[in-house]
């Protein structure tokens, strides 16, 4: 993590205590819980936590809450690339849907709108591959005071854009 160790042990207790929390509220509003990244290195506590809450709320699908840790994209892409060779698939069936299909977020549609708080400009190893025609918005506020006022700026600012996906703009800006 390249985080003291005291600093990590920390966050896991946080986290830990937070699914233990949050889950049972989350599921009566049905909310789906689904973790993004590995679960390697993580302790067996909190493993637990995160496996009780991702199957309590299986079932729902009001909205998915996706928490993302122990995540960092390049091996996320590097987990997917060996499952796909552990499994015998010929390198010319190798495609983009094949690679998604195997990453974390399997299942999930490619994000849109990333939001970057505290004026950060740089990708972070986050989503480096789902994230190949999101627009980026950054902002100067801190993510402790990001509220609905500075999501609806963003929301504004995408809003505005002329998304391309890799093509030619056509002029217009998304409606």
């Amino acid at each position: 993590w390249g985080r003291p160790q005291e600093e990590v042990t920390g966050l896991f207790q946080i986290l830990t205590e937070a699914i233990g929390r949050e889950a049972p509220a989350l599921h009566a509003n049905g909310v789906q819980i689904r973790h993004v990244g590995s679960m390697e290195g993580i302790p067996a506590r909190l493993s637990n936590r995160i496996g009780e809450a991702i199957k309590l709320t299986a079932g729902n699908s009001r909205l998915i809450l996706n928490v993302a840790f122990n995540y960092g994209s390049r091996a996320e892409i590097v987990d997917a690339v060996r499952r796909i060779a552990t499994s015998g698939v010929a390198p010319e069936a190798i495609t983009e849907q094949l690679i998604s299909d195997h990453l974390y977020t399997a299942g999930l549609p490619d994000p849109d709108l990333i939001i970057r708080t505290a004026g950060e400009f740089r990708l972070s190893n986050f989503l480096l591959w789902q994230a190949a025609y999101a627009e980026y918005y950054s902002t100067q506020v801190c993510w402790p005071d990001f509220n609905e006022e500075e999501l609806d700026r963003a929301l504004k600012a995408y809003a505005s854009r002329d998304r391309k996906y890799g093509g030619v703009s056509d002029g217009e800006p998304d409606a």
